[in-house]
């Protein structure tokens, strides 16, 4: 009798269980961007241990399902693959969307190089993370220099302030890792608080083509990235540690990684540098040593549908002037540029003494994204930016330890960022951003302040258009609105401000008085109209055309607007003007690209006509209870600018390059028919590298640098009379010095040390004959030459 119970009890199970396993699951593969079918999808059901394919219309069925849990991985060419599960109770019908632009996921292979322009049609390069290494131990204005027609304005060696196309400081935007950086950019003096190591790519465009960072770019935009995350499970990073010869200087910088797959990602990264007193050919160069640490730390999650990224970064900088650049007066200028040798020349030394700059700069970003199918993708971001700039002077008694200068520069922004990417053929992006910042400038250092108090307040709105035309044209466009109200309390000498014939133009602004000074209150509201269009052509495989047209919008700055003082660091008084307009770019510019296995050929060249150009230049001496000083004024003019930039890369063999970077630039001030002060002269690089992939992957470079005289600039040279003798003395401050040539050696090899771990060491060699010469863009070639030779020892540990 019990079998028959048993047999009974067995079909009803079987029955059950064939009731439950008859479901059908009907699912539909769609592209997130645009909601496109996906055909010949790979759908692995991992339950059954069986695949399907979707059709045409991105369908696919799978029949015969037990009530439960249904796992689907599903991979197509092109998309991220994603796993997703499923509670089956009942037949069921399902869209699913797959990312099919695997470009935007961030997902490569740490070994894998990624080069990814900001831009489609503006003349853009980018600096790739095997050149940037080289630079450990340098600035981000050294590195950039690694680009055609970029050059930098420097205050010694160590001060390296970056130039595009003949323009700087506030006219280059540069962006850190999506943050605008505000650091008291107007000063020439004034070096990026940026530490090099934080970078893997740097993008350099030149003039305003990428509005969505800001319409005042006259010059250009630099834009730092650093290294994209890695969705997998893993840990990395790497150890450079390095020295040189010239100053004695050492550097090092760590970077760990920490991804997982599920896209949570965690970095952190410090660095170090420090280096002596630096050593021209035929002396040492007293008081030009570098005490330089840094950290930076992210922390997010990254997945193709959201994501956030918490950053932060931290610069300490103290900077060494040129003792020898210390003068007392107009009288020491003429001398140390008649005498060809610096009067201060003292043995080696890390001491850091005045004249000298401390500076820290605090930056700290919270961005969050959130994409939405057939829409596109939203960006929120906070960030904050604290920066404190002292410069000392040579003083005595008690006020040895004060500096001259005290600033603290404190940043708010906000920025809301929406970018239209489902129809692949037209992207639309469109943002607004507020910005808040605040300066005090410290009145106890004893020292008439040169920037005053000010609150600023900017708006922004833009929006830009790409369009592919077809599979040879892409056109873009795009448009931006800037407000700006910049909110000062500035003190002014009763005679300075009567001599500037402010009392009759600004007679409101006055909100106190002194018996020799005015407390005024200038507002000051700007309304700037910046845009962009452009196109890019492909002629065919090897030939690639691009045209563009910016405009760009620039309010003058605070230095610009209210210097009235001696700036102690600069030895030299300098002169705004309050009645300065904005600059207005209208800037044009064509390349040719030609690119084969063997040869890549590029050709820029521009012209931009900058209305109401604001400059600084040499006027005259004005006398100071200290003497006389050279009294430098900015002054306003229509200006005109237009150059070359050129470079070749030719493979000869398997193992040999060549290589040729050359740009000739012209500025002429419209105003006065004479040449721009501080324009780059005609240089060119010639570099020849051999390598072999089977040494270790050894290669070895001779880079010849030929920099010419600059024959246009204007004659800004002035008289000022010896009281002692009553004779006129000439001050030449304005003739550049001689052409130089100089040679430079770099080789480097990797050695395998494990699976995952690699060494590579680099040996470099710069000035490699000990050649004396100055540069007409260094504001201290009137004390001394520039670096002799300096050999350079890198070790990075990749791991």
């Amino acid at each position: 009798m019990k079998y028959y119970v048993l047999i009974v009890l067995l079909v009803f199970m079987c029955f059950g269980f064939a009731q439950k396993c008859d479901d059908v699951f009907l699912g539909e593969l769609r592209d997130f961007h645009d909601n496109t079918p996906l055909n010949g999808a790979t759908v692995f059901i991992k339950n059954l241990n069986k695949y399907v394919a979707s059709d045409e219309r991105g369908k696919f069925k799978i029949e015969n399902l037990c009530k439960g849990e249904l796992i689907l991985v599903i991979s197509h060419i092109g998309c991220e693959t994603k796993r997703i599960t499923f509670n089956i109770d009942g037949d069921m019908f399902q869209n699913i969307a797959l990312e099919h632009h695997i470009e935007e996921l961030n997902e490569v292979s740490i070994a894998a190089t990624v080069e990814r322009k900001e831009t489609k049609t503006s003349q853009e390069t980018i600096i790739k993370s095997e050149t940037l290494k080289r630079y450990g131990n340098l600035s981000v204005g050294d590195a950039l220099k690694e680009v055609p027609g970029v050059s930098s304005i420097n205050t010694g060696s160590t001060i390296v302030k970056p130039m595009i196309n003949g323009l700087h400081s506030s006219r280059v935007l540069i962006m850190n890792n999506g943050v605008r950086l505000q650091d008291q950019e107007w000063g020439i003096e004034h070096a990026p608080n940026i530490d090099v190591n934080i970078a893997n790519q740097i993008s350099v465009i030149k003039g305003s083509g990428a509005l969505a960072y800001g319409g005042d770019a006259v010059g250009g935009v630099v834009v730092i990235n650093p290294k994209r995350i890695i969705r997998l499970d893993t840990i990395y990073g790497r150890t450079l540690i390095g020295g040189q010869t010239n100053g004695r200087g050492y550097n090092i910088t760590s970077t760990l990684n920490k991804n997982f797959s599920s896209g949570w990602f965690a970095k952190i990264q410090g660095s170090s540098k420090r280096n002596g007193d630096l050593k021209a050919p035929n002396y040492t160069l007293t008081n030009t040593g570098l005490d330089s640490k840094g950290v930076s730390a992210r922390l997010g999650k990254l997945n193709f549908e959201s994501g956030f990224e918490i950053y932060y970064s931290f610069l300490d900088n103290e900077i060494g002037i040129l003792g020898a650049s210390h003068i007392g007066s107009v009288f020491d200028l003429e001398r140390a540029i008649n005498s060809g040798q610096p009067f201060l020349v003292e043995d080696f030394s890390y001491e850091i003494n005045a004249p000298k700059q401390e500076i820290t700069h605090h930056l700290a970003k919270l961005n969050y994204y959130k994409r939405y199918k057939n829409f596109g993708r939203l960006k929120l971001q906070y960030d904050y930016q604290h920066n404190q700039r002292l410069e000392f002077d040579v003083r005595i008694g008690d006020r040895r330890e004060i500096p001259a200068i005290d600033l603290t520069l404190q940043t708010h922004s906000i920025l809301a960022d929406v970018n239209l990417d489902s129809n692949l053929n037209r992207k639309i992006n469109f943002g607004v951003i507020g910005r808040f910042q605040d300066n005090f400038a410290n009145p106890d250092t004893g020292v008439r302040r040169l920037i005053p108090d000010y609150n600023k307040y900017d708006f922004g709105i833009y929006t830009t258009v790409e369009y592919v035309v077809n599979n040879r044209l892409i056109a873009d466009a795009g448009l931006r609105y800037d407000f700006n109200r910049i909110d000062a309390k500035k003190f002014y000498r009763k005679s300075r401000w009567d001599e500037r014939g402010y009392d009759e133009d600004f007679s409101d602004i006055i909100i106190d008085e002194t018996p020799t000074q005015y407390l005024t209150n200038p507002v000051f509201d700007y309304h700037n109209i910046s845009a962009s269009a452009g196109i890019n052509y492909s002629i065919n495989e090897s030939q690639q055309m691009l045209l563009n047209y910016s405009l760009a919008s620039r309010p003058p700055n605070v230095a610009e607007l209210f210097s009235d003082g001696l700036h102690h660091s600069a030895a030299r008084f300098e002169l705004g003007d309050i009645r300065f307009d904005q600059e207005i770019s209208n800037r044009i510019s064509a390349s040719y690209i030609y690119s084969t296995s063997k040869l890549n050929l590029s050709t820029e060249i521009f012209y931009n006509n900058i209305r109401d150009f604001i400059y600084l230049r040499p006027f005259d001496f004005i006398s100071t209870a200290r003497g006389p000083f050279p009294l430098w004024e900015y002054q306003q003019t229509d200006a005109e600018l237009f150059g070359i930039d050129f470079t070749i890369n030719y493979n000869m063999t398997d193992n040999w390059q060549f290589v040729n970077k050359t740009a000739y630039l012209k500025g002429n001030d419209l105003g006065t028919d004479m040449a721009i002060i501080d324009i780059p002269p005609f240089n060119t690089t010639n570099q020849i590298t051999f390598n072999n992939e089977s040494w270790n992957n050894f290669s070895a470079s001779l880079k010849s640098e030929w920099v010419f005289k600059q024959k246009d600039f204007p004659d800004f040279n002035f008289e000022v009379e010896d009281e002692l003798n009553e004779e006129m003395i000439l001050v030449d401050i304005s003739s550049p010095p001689p052409a130089y040539h100089l040679l430079h050696f770099y080789s480097e090899a990797t050695f395998i040390l494990s699976e995952k771990t690699n060494l590579n060491i680099s040996l470099g060699v710069n000035n490699l004959l000990n050649t004396a010469y100055r540069n007409y863009l260094n504001r201290l070639r009137f004390y001394a030459d520039e670096l002799g030779r300096n050999i350079t020892l890198q070790l990075q540990l990749n791991y």
